[in-house]
């Protein structure tokens, strides 16, 4: 697996589309039922998960906060919620996933701390040290280009600063391999079309996890772009990872 892998998996195979104007076209079509879907297939661990990404961040106190890939905005509400900075910004390819997460930051009452706009990951629009730390949950897979993408993360981080990212990996030990495989493979895809009404997009999930890199990989790509300190913890039988970095 090597992050060049992870760029060809796209969504929809035979499309003329760049891999980034799929996904923004992917998740604007799954946004009303990606929040459900979310919780439904992890059998809400995937709230859990996010807690323990989030605690990670909590003895560096962060002023301002970046969530990369943000989509319905659960991550910056959760951070807020946590960690009380002063301001979170999110920040999404698509728009349709922001509408949701703005209807949902409204509701929390974070609207004064938290914005969500429309921004590619691999241009962020700040300029160099913005932030005293940065998220990503289960989006840098979808990078059209992973190195890019973590070192534009890298590049706003301010000196001292810790980015933590959450992402699915694939678990090596008997039983758990096998039976995330056969969940992977062929339940998720049905239950994304069934539930979803979009197999393609559930199709796509369990390929961009198997050729994502993982573990020491993910780790030695996150120094490539410039990152320190590098550590990687892995959840749930190693079904997902969380990747803590600073700069």
């Amino acid at each position: 697996m090597t992050s060049k892998d992870v760029q060809k998996v796209v969504p929809f195979e035979g499309s003329k589309l760049s891999k980034k104007e799929q996904m923004a076209s992917m998740f604007n079509d799954i946004a009303g039922r990606y929040d459900f879907m979310n919780h439904f297939m992890s059998l809400g661990i995937d709230v859990w998960w996010r807690k323990v990404a989030l605690r990670k961040l909590k003895p560096l106190a962060p002023k301002t906060l970046l969530d990369v890939a943000t989509g319905t905005g659960d991550v910056a509400i959760m951070a807020q919620k946590m960690l009380h900075p002063d301001q979170i910004t999110g920040i999404d390819i698509s728009e349709g996933m922001l509408e949701i997460g703005r209807e949902k930051v409204a509701k929390a009452g974070f609207s004064d701390k938290i914005t969500l706009q429309t921004g590619d990951s691999e241009t962020i629009s700040f300029p160099d040290a913005t932030f005293d730390a940065i998220t990503a949950a289960f989006g840098v897979r979808n990078f059209e280009n992973l190195e890019k993408g973590l070192g534009e993360m890298c590049r706003v981080l301010k000196p001292g600063g810790m980015a933590v990212i959450l992402e699915f990996s694939n678990p090596t030990a008997f039983p758990v391999k096998q039976l995330y495989n056969f969940y992977f493979r062929y339940i998720t895809p049905a239950i994304g079309k069934l539930v979803a009404r979009n197999k393609a997009a559930y199709s796509y999930l369990p390929s961009s996890v198997k050729e994502m890199p993982q573990g020491q990989e993910m780790c030695d790509i996150l120094k490539k772009v410039g990152f320190q300190d590098v550590t990687c913890k892995t959840l749930t039988f190693g079904i997902c990872s969380v990747y803590c970095a600073t700069r």
